[in-house]
């Protein structure tokens, strides 16, 4: 079996589709928005089905390579070693532990910590849990989204094209964001969202802006899509706890890494 790059979206969301909770993510990449930006290479079985499937995303300033499904086993390892020739000489990795052995025969790879998939399981949980302080933003608040990531979220993965879904939430005081929830990916057609880009400002954390924010987020998102999804790290137990009550449910476990080629290699 050899990789090979999949063009056909309705192959690759079928496949995608037999575990959507766990490939929130990679489903909202189908969108016209971002699918631009995503290569998907496939390795296919002797009857010809796909076996496995991993993803480059080139639209942010580091590619982002997913490859998580561990139940894929030795198909994704060998998908994986098969396209690491093809892959940039440092690029951002969601792996399971198949795809991180692989990898780390040709990359070295920088861990950022273990993450938790979660997704929305219980929306009833969502009711009641906003305000009226909370609102909708719009690309004129982007300087003061920038502002509380500068301040609250630095080094976070924040692309405006995704503040011009209309789905973005924040709460204000005296005019400032305090508190913000987006999403990384939004596709109304493949009924697909991933949250992402949460943060409070430090002084007004343990209040819960937080949980409002999401809430609202999350009541509107539900009007056009049926799966939300988010990642968070395992070590921040205040927003596990967040999203729990929220009626979030761990649904898989990935590591993250920055890859980058061996100097011996280069």
């Amino acid at each position: 079996m050899r990789p090979a790059i999949i063009h056909d979206k309705e192959i690759i969301e079928g496949y995608l589709r037999e575990n959507e909770a766990l490939n929130v993510y990679c489903i909202g990449d189908l969108d016209d928005l971002f699918r631009p930006f995503t290569i998907w290479y496939g390795l296919r079985g002797e009857n010809g089905k796909l076996c496995s499937l991993a993803m480059l995303y080139t639209g942010g300033e580091i590619p982002a390579l997913m490859a998580y499904r561990a139940y894929e086993g030795e198909a994704l390892a060998e998908l994986v070693c098969g396209i690491s020739k093809l892959l940039p000489a440092r690029f951002y990795s969601h792996l399971c532990e198949t795809s991180k052995a692989a990898l780390a025969k040709r990359f070295k790879l920088e861990s950022h910590g273990r993450h938790l998939k979660m997704h929305l399981k219980d929306p009833s949980k969502i009711v009641g849990k906003t305000d009226s302080g909370v609102r909708r933003l719009c690309m004129a608040d982007l300087e003061k989204l920038l502002e509380l990531y500068r301040k609250a979220y630095p080094g976070n993965w924040f692309d405006p094209a995704t503040l011009a879904t209309g789905e973005y939430f924040g709460a204000f005081a005296g005019g400032d964001i305090i508190c913000a929830a987006g999403v990384h990916v939004f596709s109304e057609k493949y009924g697909a969202a991933a949250l992402g880009n949460i943060t409070t400002r430090p002084d007004y954390r343990g209040k819960g802006l937080a949980g409002m924010v999401t809430a609202a987020l999350c009541g509107s998102l539900l009007k056009k899509t049926h799966l939300i999804g988010l990642n968070v790290d395992n070590g921040n137990a205040a927003a596990i706890r967040c999203y729990q009550k929220l009626g979030f449910a761990v649904v898989g476990e990935y590591d993250e890494f920055m890859a980058e080629i061996h100097p011996s290699i280069s």
